[in-house]
C-alpha cells in the first residue's frame, strides 16, 4: 500500500509542475508578443518620420530646380 500512496503524489506533482510550466510559457509568450507590437508600432513611427524627411528633401530639391529654369529661361515681353 505504500507504495501506490507514493505513485500517487509523485504524479500530482508532476502534473502541478507540468502547469507550472505551461503558465510560464504562456507568460513568455506574452511578453514576447506585447514586444512585437511595439516594436512594430515604433517601425511605424520611424518610417513616418523618414517619409516626411524625404519629401522635404525632395521638396527643396524641386524648388532648386525651378528657380534655376525660372532664371535661366530668357523673359520675352
Amino acid at each position: 500500500m505504500k507504495i501506490q500512496i507514493d505513485h500517487i503524489n509523485s504524479r500530482r506533482r508532476e502534473r502541478g509542475l507540468a502547469t507550472f510550466f505551461y503558465i510560464a510559457l504562456l507568460g513568455i509568450m506574452v511578453i514576447l508578443a506585447a514586444a512585437n507590437v511595439r516594436m512594430v508600432l515604433q517601425v511605424g513611427d520611424e518610417e513616418k518620420l523618414i517619409e516626411q524627411k524625404q519629401f522635404q528633401r525632395l521638396n527643396a530639391q524641386t524648388n532648386v530646380v525651378a528657380n534655376i529654369e525660372s532664371s535661366a529661361a530668357p523673359e520675352s515681353k
